[in-house]
């Protein structure tokens, strides 16, 4: 089995024990001596309930211990004598033969580079393989996910722990026993791309992924802070589905396909601004996906990936309650993306005067042939009924930028899109106009729903999803509510 090892930093042995015991949900742990002004190596040590691994990471390979190496070689050698579990050495560390004399099969030997993936990695894992400790680690910054695959070679020649920072490097630690690591870290964010252990466990179903586990994801260029996992994770759970969903920050398709094929996903969610490519790369597609032009969801078919499009039944849904009927309603689509493609192809399946505005007018153009015409940017006041931002301006990680500041706000709905935690720019102004306002999320979990049955077979139990997301955000019911209903 894979281990989770938490990583516990802090600035006082007071600090350091506290959180060495209030850490219950990982299978180790890694103490962090590298910063503590305090450091008593025996009073770290004395009293823990759980397996260490200690560290004293120089500052010249990403540390906080900026005293001499003797000294370093001294705290090192008294956490051995001491009885830590394990204890961490820089393959490069002076001190490194001498300690693996002391105990080979408690040392272990790493190497991390921030600048990326070197290019003499087969060759470094050979010299620190022959070093003689029981276990290496390699942990190296990734800026596409197909970076991690060389690490899976490392990790399944044995004894190694293969780490790939940043968060397209996520995967290594969600997947660990697929890159076969003896163990992975969790932590709040000490490292690059690190997850808290809670969080691995209770979102991302970490103990649950074994050899036979389907793998599905999100790509995104801002994966971290999706709220799918949670909502597919939830209801994998609740189906008793042998599958876990992880977050996938793709540099591109091309990226993501590469990396599905050698880690082994079946299925993914596509999100902004990857809709049409998904669309153009895949082998086959739903009607749907066709008409629009765009897929927010892939899967395996056959050997083939199989591109679908479950935006659009998922942007409707929520309007049935939110605002009626929308024959003959006038419709102003803000951008001209994927989502953009999909909410066309919903109003003009219910009859809706539809105009685009883009920035950018060729894009507009492009959308405007499912039905449409285009508008100036920004819409003129007293156009609209119905609002509909489809930027990504509002999301997650620009809750506070608008994509249309000041309006005009007089028509009688606006619908965001996007979501995260708070209510959007967008809607507040909306709000504080006297609009009657919604927001992306009800769409997420309608769409996600479709996605859970198309990968599956099965529809996921009822009202599971919603409440993963509602959790995940924070929200409760007077929030969701104001964000989620008709608010005036």
């Amino acid at each position: 089995m894979t281990l989770l090892c938490e990583t516990l930093t802090a600035d006082s042995m007071a600090g350091l024990i506290a959180a060495r015991d209030a850490a219950t949900a990982g299978d180790m742990l890694e103490l962090r001596l590298d910063g503590v002004e305090d450091l008593d190596v025996a009073g770290a040590l004395a009293g823990r309930t759980r397996p260490v691994l200690v560290t004293c990471r120089p500052t010249w390979e990403g540390g906080r211990f900026n005293g001499t190496e003797e000294e370093r070689a001294r705290i090192l050698r008294d956490a051995l004598d001491r009885g830590a579990e394990y204890v961490d050495v820089e393959w490069k560390a002076a001190c490194a033969a001498s300690l693996i004399a002391r105990d080979r099969t408690r040392v272990v030997v790493s190497s991390h580079d921030f600048a990326g993936v070197p290019v003499d990695l087969e060759a470094r894992v050979a010299a620190m393989r022959q070093t003689g400790a029981a276990t290496i680690k390699i942990a190296v910054a990734v800026s596409r996910l197909s970076d991690t695959l060389p690490l899976m070679a490392i990790g399944r020649d044995g004894g190694a722990v293969v780490v790939g920072m940043g968060d397209a490097g996520v995967p290594t630690r969600l997947l660990a026993a697929r890159y076969g690591s003896r163990w992975t870290y969790a932590g709040n964010g000490v490292a690059p791309g690190q997850i808290p252990a809670a969080r691995m466990v209770s979102e991302f179903r970490y103990r649950q992924i074994g050899a036979a586990t389907r793998l599905f994801g999100v790509i995104s260029t801002n994966a971290m802070h999706s709220a799918s996992p949670a909502m597919h994770n939830a209801a994998f759970a609740a189906g008793g589905i042998d599958a876990a969903y992880i977050p996938l920050r793709a540099a591109d398709v091309d990226d993501f396909m590469a990396f599905a094929d050698g880690v082994g996903i079946d299925g993914a969610s596509v999100t902004i601004p990857f809709k049409l490519d998904a669309l153009r790369k895949a082998s086959l597609a739903t009607e749907r996906a066709e008409v629009v032009g765009a897929a927010n969801t892939l899967k395996r078919s056959g050997g083939r990936w199989e591109a679908a499009n479950t935006d659009v039944e998922g942007f409707l849904a929520p309007l049935a309650t939110a605002y009626g009927e929308l024959r003959g309603s006038r419709v102003s689509v803000l951008g001209a993306g994927g989502s953009a493609r999909a909410v066309v192809a919903g109003l003009r399946s219910r009859d809706a005067v539809i105009t685009i505005h883009a920035r950018r007018a060729e894009q507009a153009e492009q959308v405007s042939e499912l039905g449409g015409a285009v508008g100036p940017w920004p819409p003129a006041a007293r156009s609209w009924d119905l609002l509909v931002n489809t930027t990504p301006l509002g999301g997650a990680a620009l809750r506070d930028v608008s994509p249309l500041p000041g309006g005009p706000f007089d028509g009688r709905l606006v619908y965001d899109l996007t979501y995260g935690p708070g209510t959007s720019a967008l809607l507040r102004e909306a709000a504080a106009a006297g609009c009657a306002t919604l927001d992306g999320l009800p769409m997420l979990v309608a769409q996600a729903e479709r996605q859970f049955e198309w990968w599956t077979g099965v529809k996921p139990v009822s009202g599971v999803m919603r409440e993963a997301a509602r959790q995940r955000l924070g929200l409760t019911d007077a929030t969701e509510t104001q964000r989620h209903g008709v608010s005036s």
